[in-house]
């Protein structure tokens, strides 16, 4: 690289960093209530960014600014209030934001894969070579680590920016001494920051004891994977961007679901109201809430009448519904819930009350859905619902005109993994395929678990051509994996079949053509990528 486009980089980083600024105050917001100080808060760091930006010519961070810059100006149209409108357009600019990197161009180009927005993950091992070797398995999944050597260094570098996460030895520069090292950066701080310990051997009760007091929150002990460490750091760490919860508020009051709506829209969630209540299946259908806000007495209907309509629906059985009303006898709101509800609140409501109910009862939600759609090993979409999803994907892309592709992905030579090295090593393979798949495609694709070693991939809005590229990209950088195994590391690889979408073809279809362009990779001699239009 050139000492001017080593500058150049070197320049562009700040705009990184501006970036950085935009969504910490985003993430404020997701954990608070807007208010004008987070206006402020905002506008002012995207200010900054929109001014680097063009500065250090990076296009899509200025344009990105731009169009948050716009957001804030309804904003203020709106007496600087947010609305369901805004939160959706924010919420994505966020997330494209914390996508970008320093480089412009296709993102489906290999050249994208750039550094991310995320902050670094710490590593402080006694053993430099395994730190060195973790950080670099780290950057296959996109996960950006630093390793240290000294307990200097890693202060330093403390002092300077806080990570995403803390890797530490329980016994680095000394026996002991990570323990204590961890205790003594969290000590101060107003958010304590993930931290997860690692012991090259097994563990006694009085040192696990002694990492939870530090603030540990995991402890691996004798092999640490990658794989296996991402999906902690994952569960611990909060990402930029997160999909605002969905509130159906049903009230034939206006003033009452107005004022509701404005109270939820101001914590960044996103609300329709309905007057008719009769209406309520076809909304349901359309918005998909995370939640339902009932209101007890209405003209057309009880609300614990509309309450078992809703229930006699398979889809929306365990979509919460929490009762809004007046009604203060405490055996008629017990009666409600027995009819349909999750929970009864009672007008006049706080509004931080009101916001508080509706988080906690949309995340638990999220997490009973996420655990009947998803495989419980890998995290991913289950067989039935990745082909659900399929077909919703196929609809979309044949009412827009907008190409789709469907890929089934097999690990090679699985079954003599098992045997080698056990069912657990296998397991580990999965997991880290199903992470690796996850980091490296967008948002909008669907990634789900087809069965045993076999995953299905839903890509909208891209040609067969750039399906087999990008997967061919991923499957050559998932084969460089190196699994810690005895006598030698384990890699694995895997094979891959695409098909595009056309007029003439249903989502049985699609499964049998990636299927047969599978069938043909596995033929051809295995890790390689094979596309359906290809075959003759």
């Amino acid at each position: 690289m050139s000492d001017q486009e080593e500058l150049k980089q070197h320049f562009a980083q700040r705009v990184i960093h501006q970036a950085r600024e935009v969504l910490e105050v985003w993430q404020q917001v997701q954990r608070n209530e807007w208010n004008a100080s987070y206006h402020a808060a905002l506008a002012e760091a995207n200010q900054r960014l929109q001014r680097f930006a063009e500065r250090f010519e990076q296009a899509e961070h200025h344009q990105l600014a731009l169009e948050i810059e716009d957001c804030l100006e309804d904003i203020d149209d709106n007496r600087g209030r947010l609305s369901s409108e805004i939160i959706a357009t924010l919420s994505q600019l966020i997330y494209r934001l914390a996508r970008t990197g320093l480089q412009n161009g296709d993102p489906r180009s290999p050249s994208a894969q750039v550094p991310s927005l995320s902050k670094p993950v710490y590593i402080a091992l006694e053993d430099h070579e395994r730190a060195s070797h973790v950080v670099r398995q780290l950057e296959f999944f996109s996960m950006g680590a630093r390793a240290f050597t000294s307990d200097q260094e890693f202060l330093a570098a403390m002092h300077l920016r806080h990570p995403a996460a803390i890797v530490m030895d329980v016994d680095f520069t000394g026996p002991g001494e990570g323990l204590k090292l961890a205790e003594r950066v969290q000590q101060g701080l107003e958010e304590k920051l993930p931290l997860i310990f690692f012991s090259r051997q097994d563990t006694d009760t009085p040192t696990r004891l002694a990492a939870v007091r530090a603030g540990g929150l995991e402890l691996f002990t004798e092999l640490l994977d990658a794989s296996s460490l991402l999906e902690k750091i994952e569960i611990y760490t909060r990402t930029a961007y997160y999909e605002p919860f969905r509130v159906l508020i049903i009230d034939d009051s206006r003033a009452q679901a107005t004022h509701t709506e404005r109270v939820l829209n101001n914590a960044g969630i996103i609300t329709r109201t309905l007057n008719e209540p009769i209406q309520a299946i076809s909304y349901l259908a359309e918005f998909q809430p995370d939640l339902i806000i009932l209101d007890m007495y209405m003209p057309e209907c009880m609300g614990t009448e509309l309450a078992k309509v809703i229930r006699q629906h398979e889809r929306y059985v365990s979509v919460p519904i929490i009762y809004l009303s007046a009604e203060d006898d405490l055996d008629k709101q017990l009666s409600a819930m027995n009819e349909g509800g999750d929970d009864f609140l009672t007008k006049p409501i706080k509004p931080s009350h009101l916001i508080a109910t509706v988080r906690t009862r949309a995340e638990r939600a999220r997490n009973l859905k996420a655990r009947i759609v998803r495989d419980s090993l890998t995290g991913l979409y289950n067989h039935t619902h990745s082909l659900q999803l399929l077909e919703d994907a196929s609809a979309r892309a044949q009412r827009d005109g907008t190409p789709l592709c469907f890929a089934m992905v097999d690990i090679d030579h699985f079954k003599k993994v098992n045997d080698t090295y056990g069912h657990p090593m296998g397991d580990r393979v999965i997991k880290s395929l199903a992470l690796f798949l996850k980091q490296r495609l967008r948002k909008t694709d669907v990634v789900g678990r087809y069965g045993g070693e076999e995953f299905a991939i839903v890509l909208p809005d891209t040609t067969l051509e750039n399906a087999c590229r990008v997967l061919d990209e991923i499957r050559q950088r998932f084969s460089e994996i190196r699994f810690p195994a005895q006598p030698a590391d384990l890699s694995c690889t895997f094979s891959g079949g695409i098909t595009q979408l056309t007029s003439s073809t249903d989502v049985k279809l699609l499964s049998q053509q990636a299927d047969e362009a599978l069938y043909r990779a596995k033929n051809a001699g295995r890790n390689r990528v094979v596309g359906f239009a290809a075959v003759t």
